[in-house]
């Protein structure tokens, strides 16, 4: 298998290039690229590339029992679509609850206090579970009677 492979390597052969790094590029600091890496989660979890194909409404409206037309920001009984603010906020809480788990990783910290270690056990169980119950409510929005015991 190996004399397969090099087989084209015995005709081609690399350039000689001497590519040199620009003196303005500098390696970004690690929270830059946690903060890309967050933002990039926000927008992936919040359904931008969908949005960007279908094109939806950022919110939509039903007529109730009088005849008058009211805004509703979740589309009912369709798993697969959304309107734009459902999608915002849908991300808005998993990076809530993904936030959590990182200062709920941070509170291992060696050195830390005992009380600044119980502050963010504290805070990252409350934005996890916040983000669960949230999420579980929208979902009880979007597809009523489901998760109804």
């Amino acid at each position: 298998m190996e004399a397969l492979i090099s087989i084209p390597f015995q005709y081609l052969e690399c350039p000689n290039l001497k590519l040199k790094k620009p003196g303005w590029i500098a390696m970004p600091s690690a929270m830059v690229v946690y903060s890309l890496v967050l933002v990039s989660y926000f927008l992936v979890t919040g359904g931008v590339i969908y949005d960007m194909i279908v094109e939806p409404p950022s919110i939509g409206s039903t007529t109730d029992e009088h005849g008058r037309q009211r805004p509703v920001a979740f589309m009912e009984y369709r798993v697969n679509g959304q309107y734009i603010m459902e999608g915002l906020a849908s991300s808005f809480f998993f990076t809530l609850g993904g936030l959590g788990f990182v200062v709920l990783e941070r509170s291992n910290a060696p050195g830390m206090a005992r009380l600044s270690r119980i502050l963010h056990f504290c805070v990252a169980f409350s934005l996890i579970v916040i983000s669960f119950v949230v999420m579980r409510w929208f979902i009880r929005i979007k597809i009523p009677g489901y998760l109804i015991e």
